[in-house]
């Protein structure tokens, strides 16, 4: 199992709370269609710098470029119709929080990487505690379903290409080339299919909300370009683990921006992920 560098799990904790403020951003949004496009536009803005300036990847990297680009698109569509149907605070703990233990387990059975005892309890503790943090509410009625579907199945496709990246970027022989080329590749690609479902009436009020869908794409990027390089460093499964701490900071935002409450249940929650970062730590 690869070592952590003393610096990753910083990075990975900075790239947590980056996560967690652009998707507040991006619910903040009313037309989630017109946010998520803005978001994607920005993607392919800084892409192109990018990929002038650093160099190409591997070509063993790329069916897991294209692979990527795939899933994250389709990441992105579900995270999109969660954010319409349910609230910011059930829909990202719950997409969030489905994803870590799927990682540990795609890891240790496709990719052969071996766990520990003391880090696959951590796991399973930070899993736990997200899952806390999502039914903090009570068990879900039947009108919630449609969202719930969204936010799980947007966690699937988050350990795919948990998975598919981690693997993808220590092939490529370039971190920034191999995130350069994803961006480059995912932006216009989600542009598209909202394009087609709403045509030129995505540009519509769409000048009232660029700034936050800029801030928002830039939020994402960086978040996601510091979780990719960890990734070259670090085990795959500990950092999607650690990078799940986000939902508690996304707690917060649902508290202290969209006047979601807390709660002692959720508050334990935070507490239990927490915990499992300390075992996991612990382990090492």
């Amino acid at each position: 199992m690869p070592e952590f560098a003393p610096v990753v799990p910083v990075v990975v904790l900075a790239a947590a709370l980056l996560h967690a403020v652009w998707n507040g951003l991006a619910h903040r949004i009313p037309d989630k269609l017109v946010g998520f496009a803005l978001i994607n536009l920005t993607y392919t803005a800084c892409a192109v710098v990018l990929v002038l300036v650093n160099p190409l990847p591997a070509a063993a990297s790329w069916p897991y470029l294209l692979a990527s680009t795939v899933v994250q698109t389709v990441s992105t569509v579900l995270l999109l119709r969660a954010y319409q149907l349910g609230d910011f605070g059930q829909m990202y703990p719950i997409a969030r929080g489905s994803a870590p233990l799927l990682v540990a387990l795609i890891s240790v059975a496709v990719l052969g990487q071996h766990l520990g005892p003391g880090e696959l309890l951590g796991v399973v503790v930070i899993s736990c505690g997200l899952i806390g943090l999502a039914f903090a509410k009570g068990i879900p009625g039947r009108a919630q379903l449609p969202a719930l579907g969204a936010a799980a199945g947007t966690g699937v496709m988050i350990a795919l290409y948990t998975v598919l990246d981690g693997s993808g970027v220590r092939h490529a022989g370039t971190v920034g080339g191999y995130l350069a080329w994803l961006f480059l590749l995912q932006g216009p690609t989600l542009v598209l299919v909202v394009w087609l479902r709403r045509g030129r009436s995505l540009l519509v009020g769409a000048g009232r909300v660029v700034p936050l869908g800029i801030a928002g794409g830039v939020l994402s990027l960086t978040a996601y370009g510091l979780v990719v390089w960890a990734q070259s460093r670090g085990d795959l499964a500990t950092i999607a683990a650690l990078r799940e701490t986000s939902i508690v900071i996304a707690a917060l935002i649902a508290t202290a921006v969209f006047r979601e409450r807390l709660g002692r249940l959720r508050l334990t929650a935070s507490v239990t992920v927490l915990a499992g970062i300390v075992v996991l730590e612990l382990a090492r």
